[in-house]
């Protein structure tokens, strides 16, 4: 004998057994309790990773072990880090009236914080196309400056001949640039590449046809930066990290003579660089045998 029940089929009249739960509409079986609160408490957890990582990055906070080993280049003019990380509130003004559009703003995935601005100089350098000023005149918080505490630090036993001179200004009634302290300093990192080195010369595009860095070219326009890919070189010994950096006499090329009478050059870093990254972005060697290391100082004496 069975009977019917409002829930499902029919089970003995005589049986103990309990009717199975009907299948909700869709198919699948019903989430139990426990499973609904350990999806809760995952959505909880990552909701606080997420809100606790992106505060952090925003806060500046988030490169501390990835900035000790590799510092970011900072815009012209910032504060030293500690206090730019404080002061600037990554609004990207100083982005936005860049006219090469040298500085971007640092993505999670970097290990920097997000939002803090800085400049890769191997894609796109700061040449100071607007002659140094509207970066600095964007920042609302004084994180970029034009006056700092103390000047560039020089070797020991050196002397700086002058303040850095913007080539494109030399003629100006205030050629110094106004910048009291370097972002970085130059460096020939890969000697044995340096084109120079080898006593070759350079024809053609510096970084090829694809390259889509800009710089200005006084020869071209002043006031107008285009791309480096659109302006070929024919050097017969390569120079292009000297005559392309926009500092007067901050790098120089030393000439030699070798044995067989072939020249052959080395670049030298001088005082008056102020780690524009001109010269890393320019060198057509792959990798680059030049680079720019930020908040760097001379070391050893001249």
């Amino acid at each position: 004998m069975s009977q019917e029940t409002e829930s499902g089929p029919a089970v003995p009249a005589d049986s103990d057994a309990t009717p199975a739960p009907r299948p909700k509409k869709g198919g699948g079986a019903p989430r139990s309790n426990a499973r609904a609160q350990e999806a809760r408490r995952r959505f909880i957890r990552t909701a606080v990773m997420s809100t606790a990582v992106v505060g952090a990055g925003l806060a500046g906070y988030l490169p501390v072990a990835a900035q000790a080993d590799s510092p970011r280049l900072r815009p012209p003019g910032a504060l030293d880090e500690d206090d730019f990380l404080s002061s600037c509130i990554k609004c990207g003004q100083c982005v936005q009236v860049c006219p090469v559009q040298a500085i971007v703003l640092g993505d999670i995935t970097d290990g920097f914080g997000i939002g803090v601005p800085h400049i890769e100089s191997r894609e796109q350098a700061c040449d100071f196309s607007c002659d140094a000023v509207q970066c600095i005149l964007a920042c609302p918080t004084g994180a970029l400056v034009y006056r700092k505490p103390d000047f560039l630090t020089i070797r020991p036993g050196a002397e700086l001949a002058h303040k850095p001179v913007l080539k494109a200004k030399a003629n100006d009634p205030e050629p110094t640039l106004n910048l009291i302290e370097r972002a970085g300093l130059a460096r020939l990192s890969r000697p044995e590449a340096c084109l120079a080195t080898q006593g070759k010369g350079f024809k053609g595009q510096a970084r090829g046809a694809d390259f889509t860095g800009q710089m200005r070219y006084m020869d071209v326009d002043r006031w107008a930066p285009i791309k480096v890919a659109d302006h070929p070189y024919e050097r017969e010994l390569c120079d292009l990290c000297v005559t392309e950096c926009p500092i007067q006499d901050a790098i120089r090329l030393e000439v030699t003579e070798a044995a067989d009478g072939s020249k052959r050059g080395m670049p030298v870093v001088m005082e008056q660089c102020v780690g524009c990254g001109v010269c890393e972005m320019i060198c057509p060697v792959e990798p680059t045998a030049i680079v720019v290391d930020s908040r760097a100082v001379w070391e050893g004496e001249a």
